[in-house]
């Protein structure tokens, strides 16, 4: 190859363009949030993030979708293993409909759960009279996050399961290990960054859901508000430096779980790829 010629060509003019759409729609929407929340004082900005009402809906928010995560790393596992391992009447139906919170819009899948679980509801006219409300509550608000979560972890997950190798399956089992130490000590470190990814991705989206969320939460200040209503609040009483300020706390919170779970993730492929 010659001294100087690039493998791909336009390299400079194409990192430049990416380079612009980043700052275009990421960077500068960001800087304007940080820029309006620098006219507060610290006074006004402890103020505006860190009254009763905030902080409940920052542990209601950050608790519901971190159950909501859990339980779709989880279930979400599970459909995807059904999805690759097994062949069954319907497969594709199943499949596709694992894809409809994506299609479906927030609001309609927040009306229909609202229907559905209401005491009014085909289950909650059921549930209700044994004492179990799931609709208007919290137990309202981890349901429509999974709801919204549960493709990222199955569409995630899927296909390293595909690409996981049959034959270390079967030296396992050769070698006399039982179903659980071979999903334990074979396919789970496989596929566990994968898993960690989809995990990220689900909590991600479950900290900006609205929505899915306002319609079956009941919205109660101190006990079912979720901090993107607290911000539209204040966006609708022209509060704007106290909705990005509140906006701030929620970009920092969620930026360094992130951090944190690629860390996780970063940490897990060295151990993967690490000589036994």
């Amino acid at each position: 190859m010659a001294a100087g010629k690039k493998v791909l060509p336009g390299f400079r003019l194409t990192l430049g363009f990416t380079l612009f759409y980043l700052c275009l729609i990421v960077l500068i929407p960001l800087s304007a949030l940080l820029l309006k929340t620098f006219t507060l004082s610290w006074e006004q900005f402890a103020l505006a993030v860190s009254s009763p009402r905030v902080l409940a809906s920052y542990r209601l928010t950050f608790g519901a979708s971190f159950l909501a995560a859990v339980t779709n790393a989880v279930f979400g596992l599970l459909v995807a293993w059904v999805l690759v391992r097994y062949q069954f009447a319907g497969k594709k139906v199943l499949d596709a409909l694992v894809d409809l919170p994506f299609a479906l819009p927030t609001a309609v899948a927040g009306i229909s759960l609202t229907a559905l679980l209401a005491g009014n509801g085909w289950v909650g006219s059921v549930l209700e009279p044994l004492g179990i409300q799931l609709a208007f509550n919290r137990n309202g608000i981890v349901i429509a996050l999974i709801f919204i979560g549960l493709p990222f972890v199955v569409r995630t997950v899927q296909p390293v399961l595909e690409d996981v190798e049959k034959e270390l399956e079967e030296a396992a089992t050769c070698l006399g290990a039982t179903r659980l130490q071979t999903f334990w000590h074979v396919i789970l470190p496989t596929i566990a960054p994968a898993l960690l990814t989809g995990f990220a991705m689900a909590f991600a989206r479950a900290i900006g859901e609205y929505g899915s969320v306002i319609f079956i939460a009941g919205n109660m200040p101190m006990v079912s508000e979720i901090t993107p209503l607290i911000i539209i609040g204040k966006l609708e009483q022209y509060d704007y430096a106290g909705a990005t300020a509140v906006a701030t706390v929620m970009l920092v919170i969620s930026f360094a779980m992130l951090l944190v779970i690629n860390a996780l993730q970063a940490w897990q492929r060295q151990r993967g790829g690490a000589p036994s």
